[in-house]
C-alpha cells in the first residue's frame, strides 16, 4: 500500500483504538486482514505486536498507559489493574516500579497470563474505581495485591506507610481485606500494619522500633503527644520511653538542610530540655550501618534516666491532635 494511503488508513484505525492500542480482531472488522496484521507486525512493519491478538499502531515503545490498555484488552471480562501499576495510578510513589501489569477478572474466566499482562482470576472480584478512564481495584485491594508480591521487607514498609499516610488505604480495611483474600505473602503485610498500629510512619521508625526491642528496653510509644503537667504541648516524639521520660528521635541531615527545618529542630530540643526529658537523636542511616553502637547509646541514656527522678510530662490522649514542631 502507498505511503499517503497508509496515513489515511492508520488515521481511521486511531481512532478505532485506545491510545493507539487495538484487537487484531477488531483490526479486521475494518478492512485489515490477518496477513497484513502479521505482516506489519513483523521487522520493518508499522505496528508492533504487544501481546497475543493485541496490536500497537506504531513501532515504539509501548507507553505505560498504552500497555494498561493492551492487558485490559488482552484479559477481557472487565478486567480490572490492580498491584503496583494500579499503585502508580493512585499516586503512590513507594515500592518498586512495576515490571508488569497485574490484572484481576472474575474467577469464572479463564486467561492465561502472557508477556508484561499478569492475569489472576479471583472470587472475590471487586467494584472498579475509575481513574482517568481506567478500572482499577480499589486502592485497599490494589495495594494489598501489589504487596503480596514482594519478598522483601522494605519495599512492604514503604508502599504501605504511604498508602496509610496519604489516606488512601485503613490499617482496619488493610487488615480486613488480608482476612477475606488469599492467605498467600501476607505475614509481611501483617508485621507491617502491626507495626503501623504502634504510631510507625516511616521505614526508617520501623527500623527504629526493631532497633529498640533489640535493646531490651520497656514498650515503645511511637509519634505520640508529650505534654507538661499543665497540658502545654512539648513534642511528639518518634519514640517515647514513658516509663523514665526518655525521647528518641531520628533525625535526617535532608530535614535540617533547611533553615526553618533546623530552627524547628533546636526549638523542639529546648522545650524537652525545659521538662526535663531526655533525648537521643539518631541519624536514619545508622540504624542499619551501626546497629550496636545505637543499641549502646539507647541503654545508656535509658540508664542515666533511670537514674534521675522522672519529668512531670504524660502522654496526650492519643485521639487528640497536635501540630509537630
Amino acid at each position: 500500500m502507498e505511503r499517503g494511503k497508509w496515513n489515511n488508513v492508520e488515521d481511521e484505525l486511531w481512532q478505532h483504538s485506545r491510545f493507539g492500542v487495538i484487537r487484531a480482531s477488531e483490526l479486521e472488522t475494518l478492512g485489515i486482514g490477518q496477513t497484513t496484521t502479521y505482516r506489519q507486525c513483523q521487522p520493518g512493519g508499522r505496528w508492533r505486536r504487544l501481546l497475543p491478538g493485541i496490536v500497537l499502531l506504531e513501532r515504539s515503545e509501548p507507553t505505560t498507559r498504552q500497555r494498561v490498555e493492551a492487558a485490559l484488552m488482552f484479559a477481557r471480562h472487565g478486567a480490572l489493574v490492580t498491584g503496583l501499576q494500579a499503585a502508580r495510578l493512585y499516586n503512590l510513589r513507594a515500592g518498586p516500579d512495576p515490571e508488569f501489569v497485574h490484572v484481576l477478572i472474575p474467577h469464572k474466566y479463564c486467561v492465561r497470563s502472557s508477556g508484561f499482562a499478569v492475569v489472576e482470576r479471583t472470587v472475590f472480584f471487586p467494584p472498579a474505581f475509575l481513574r482517568d478512564g481506567i478500572p482499577l481495584a480499589p486502592p485497599t485491594r490494589a495495594v494489598l495485591d501489589g504487596v503480596r508480591r514482594l519478598r522483601d521487607l522494605d519495599p512492604v514498609r514503604a508502599l504501605l506507610i504511604e498508602a496509610v499516610q496519604s489516606g488512601l488505604a485503613d490499617p482496619a480495611q488493610l487488615r480486613r481485606e488480608l482476612d477475606t483474600g488469599t492467605k498467600r505473602g501476607t505475614a509481611l503485610p501483617r508485621r507491617v500494619l502491626n507495626e503501623i498500629d504502634m504510631g510507625v510512619r516511616s521505614v526508617a521508625e520501623a527500623d527504629a522500633l526493631e532497633i529498640w526491642h533489640q535493646a531490651g528496653l520497656p514498650t515503645p510509644h511511637c509519634n505520640v503527644v508529650i505534654v507538661d503537667s499543665e497540658g502545654r504541648y512539648v513534642g511528639m516524639p518518634d519514640t517515647w520511653c514513658d516509663e523514665v521520660g526518655l525521647a528518641w528521635e531520628i533525625d535526617s541531615n535532608e530535614f535540617h538542610y533547611s533553615k526553618d527545618a533546623y530552627a524547628k529542630t533546636l526549638a523542639r530540643n529546648s522545650r524537652y530540655a525545659a521538662v526535663g526529658i531526655s533525648l537521643v537523636q539518631t541519624l536514619p542511616s545508622r540504624l542499619r550501618v551501626e546497629p550496636d553502637a545505637v543499641i549502646a547509646e539507647l541503654r545508656a541514656a535509658y540508664s542515666v534516666a533511670l537514674a534521675r527522678p522522672r519529668p512531670p510530662v504524660h502522654m496526650k490522649n492519643s485521639g487528640a491532635t497536635a501540630q509537630r514542631a
